[in-house]
């Protein structure tokens, strides 16, 4: 049995093409590589950083990876570094619904119901600690709540258009001494004049940094999207077993590309919670105009910066 103390798992995810920011990777490193396999804010790689910063939570040996196999040509020596069972590979990338229910039921299937914290592999923050004590109190609140999914809100600093948005209530829950506020619901990537009224109004940005029990969160899509959940029934039957690796191929060559935050996160926002993370600077580097703004934001200065052709995006030089 396990306790209430035993501690979370990671889920990093890593199986995105990095379409959007693909233009200047692609004259960064030369070839078509995801931004998640990129040295792009220091020398170290997108994913290799999200690790670090995930062990301030948990132990590495709790991290599950979920990559996807086109890729396999820059996550080769993550295959030879991490335990077989840590590394889910995708035969494709079909959005973030397959790719958080797929390791999900791999979790479940091997350790049990657990918490579990997820996490893009694409963030630049400026306070590593103060973040993942966010994540601790939301692990926190989950252990109390074994029904609740609790999302990273991150107080805005401009109405981003490009970002999803969290509309939350203005009185917070206290769950074990914790403050969090229920969802009134979500905006993606709204017009200009509605970012300004959500940023006026205190909205949050959706970091997609999530915390739940994995039963919590199968339930949430089993909810939302119940084919996705029908779709993975033949791989739930055989995980762990020979016939599994066949089964996925099976079920991911009949997928369509599934957007968690569509599908899942926005159906159900009574189902969810958010706490409110303030006193850093965040983004989720998906654009080329995102990525300079947090190189400069944090003083850096890569060495790609002044190879490549930054009038393309209209950046300045």
């Amino acid at each position: 049995m396990r306790t209430s103390s035993t501690p979370p798992w990671a889920l990093i995810l890593a199986g995105g093409d990095g379409i959007r920011l693909r233009p200047l990777t692609t004259q960064i490193v030369g070839d078509l590589r995801p931004k998640q396999f990129c040295s792009l804010v220091d020398e170290e790689t997108l994913l290799d950083r999200t690790r670090r910063r995930v062990d301030l939570l948990v132990q590495s040996r709790r991290h599950l990876i979920v990559v996807s196999r086109p890729h396999e040509a820059y996550f080769r020596n993550l295959a030879i570094e991490l335990a077989p069972d840590r590394l889910v590979i995708q035969p494709a990338n079909r959005g973030t619904a397959p790719g958080i229910v797929y390791p999900l039921l791999r979790l479940t299937d091997r350790v049990g119901d657990t918490p579990v914290a997820v996490f893009p592999s694409d963030h630049a923050v400026s306070d590593e600690l103060l973040l993942i004590g966010y994540v601790r109190r939301a692990v926190k609140v989950v252990r109390t709540r074994r029904d609740v999914i609790v999302l990273l809100g991150i107080e805005a600093d401009y109405p981003e258009t490009e970002y999803g948005w969290i509309e939350p209530c203005d009185v917070p829950l206290l769950i074990d001494g914790e403050p969090v506020f229920p969802i009134r619901r979500f905006w993606e990537k709204p017009s200009p004049p509605l970012a300004q009224q959500l940023f006026e109004r205190g909205c949050l940005w959706n970091s997609f940094i999530m915390v739940g029990w994995v039963t919590a969160f199968l339930e949430l899509v089993q909810a939302t999207a119940p084919d996705v959940i029908g779709a993975f029934e033949p791989v739930r039957s055989r995980l762990g077993s020979v016939a599994e690796g066949a089964t996925v191929e099976r079920v991911y060559s009949e997928l369509p590309s599934i957007s968690f935050s569509d599908c899942v996160l926005a159906r159900a926002p009574d189902r969810l919670v958010t706490v409110r993370v303030k006193g850093l600077t965040w983004s989720d580097l998906g654009s080329p105009e995102r990525l300079v703004a947090a190189l400069h934001r944090a003083g850096r200065i890569p060495s790609w910066l002044s190879q490549v052709d930054l009038a393309r995006y209209d950046l300045g030089g």
